[in-house]
């Protein structure tokens, strides 16, 4: 019986597809090790944050430790700078790579839909590149603010970083700013987590997908709900 070989322009073809599949994963493996480094990055940040209910000393005490972490092997904030480059590394990657992916969809589908639909798709997923621009704004002015060069609207102390955390969050409109940032950050998460593990082989059955989807949604729920609790109780007064 004969065989039909395929042509030279159709293995050329097969081959260039395979290969774009390959990078397409390679993509989303690299965006999902990035996201996991952010999301241990916010759980420490998170604790740290949540010092400030323990009053001026502890959470300055805290501040000041992580500045001294491996002395005297390492110099004076060595460490801190460390797991910056870290974090920038991983950031650069993981922007980088959703920017990719989002170009190759685009270009895969030169025409749109004449009607649209979302099916089961959940907001935090067709939010998600929204989403992901809003948190980088966000975290440019995060480090303007709390980091490098320590910008205190109030006008107050930029040396004590109580003080400083205390003076900005009882002005409303950071506030705000900030809770709406935690918004964006729970539907990132949300999102993000279940993509990861789909892109790890970890949703091939309903059970599997039901434990992503709930790790997704307790992330989100305890992270940026952890990071709220700090701003709105100091709006309030009781930290103050």
């Amino acid at each position: 019986m004969a065989t039909t070989r395929p042509s030279p322009g159709q293995t050329t073809g097969l081959v260039t597809g395979a290969r774009a599949a390959r990078s397409t994963i390679a993509l989303k493996m690299l965006m999902a090790v990035s996201g996991a480094i952010f999301i241990a990055f916010v759980l420490v940040h998170m604790y740290g944050n949540l010092k400030a209910f323990a009053g001026e000393e502890a959470y300055n005490t805290y501040a000041e430790h992580l500045r001294s972490i491996g002395e005297p092997e390492l110099p004076h904030e060595g460490m801190l700078w460390a797991i910056r480059v870290v974090l920038i590394v991983a950031l650069v990657v993981h922007v980088s790579c959703a920017a990719t992916l989002w170009r190759r969809k685009n270009h895969a589908r030169t025409t749109k839909y004449v009607m649209k639909k979302n099916g089961s798709s959940t907001f935090s997923s067709r939010w998600m590149r929204w989403g992901g621009l809003t948190l980088l704004l966000f975290l440019v002015w995060h480090l303007l603010q709390f980091t490098v060069p320590k910008i205190n609207v109030t006008g107050g102390s930029t040396d004590n970083p109580y003080e400083l955390l205390v003076e900005s969050f009882q002005v409303w409109w950071l506030t705000l700013i900030y809770l709406a940032a935690m918004v964006a950050l729970g539907m990132h998460l949300r999102h993000g987590v279940w993509s990861a593990a789909q892109t790890m082989g970890l949703t091939n059955n309903a059970r599997a997908r039901r434990n992503a989807n709930a790790l997704g949604v307790l992330l989100a729920v305890i992270i940026a709900g952890g990071f709220s609790l700090v701003p709105i109780f100091t709006l309030f007064g009781v930290i103050d």
